[in-house]
């Protein structure tokens, strides 16, 4: 190439760059809103909770207080919990594991019901920047918990407080009501093809 060809390569290239960050620029002066966000993470894929525990981290590292309630979850070690509680992160968790294994409906309603008081507590807490609703759609599906409480609940809570929801399946008038949403696609996964659960990886 010479370099008369490579002067005017880069001369378009210039453009092109200068362009799109014109266009980035208008973007960012267009969003100057600051409020708490309704960030909705679902779909069937792995890393939902993953991406929730990645936010809240990343809240505590710029000095914002964040809690977690934990649905669904078990009594077993949680990595994620370990290192932020010691963040000075507040935790609160069902603790009676999968549904398909506790098969006691009422008594899932009712650990299900308690966390989602404690939750409630949290979302009228001004001093509670974010907040972590981990895997609470499933709750929502099986009616454990009143989607018109929660809605009501997120429509009332502190005005600059951020809520982060993950789960499969989060119902419609959640995603409607969310500011950002994200759906995470199973393209393969490990354990479909007879791999255990990793410690310090799936859990």
């Amino acid at each position: 190439m010479t370099d008369k060809n490579a002067d005017k390569k880069s001369v378009q290239h210039k453009k092109r760059m200068q362009a799109v960050k014109e266009k980035v620029d208008q973007r960012i002066d267009n969003a100057q809103e600051e409020r708490g966000l309704l960030i909705v993470i679902t779909g069937n894929g792995k890393g939902k909770s993953t991406s929730g525990f990645g936010t809240i981290a990343r809240a505590v590292g710029h000095g914002l207080n964040a809690a977690v309630v934990q649905y669904i979850k078990g009594t077993w070690a949680c990595g994620e919990r370990k290192l932020l509680e010691n963040a000075g992160v507040g935790f609160d968790v069902m603790a009676t594991g999968f549904t398909w294994n506790t098969q006691d409906k009422e008594k899932d309603i009712t650990a299900a019901q308690k966390v989602w008081q404690r939750s409630k507590d949290l979302l009228s807490d001004k001093n509670i920047d974010v907040v972590l609703l981990d895997e609470i759609t499933y709750m929502i599906s099986y009616k454990y918990i009143d989607l018109d409480e929660v809605i009501a609940a997120l429509n009332n809570r502190p005005k600059d407080q951020h809520v982060i929801i993950t789960g499969r399946a989060c119902h419609r008038a959640i995603i409607d009501l969310a500011d950002t949403v994200s759906e995470v696609q199973s393209i393969k996964h490990a354990f479909d093809n007879g791999i255990k659960a990793q410690k310090g990886i799936d859990w």
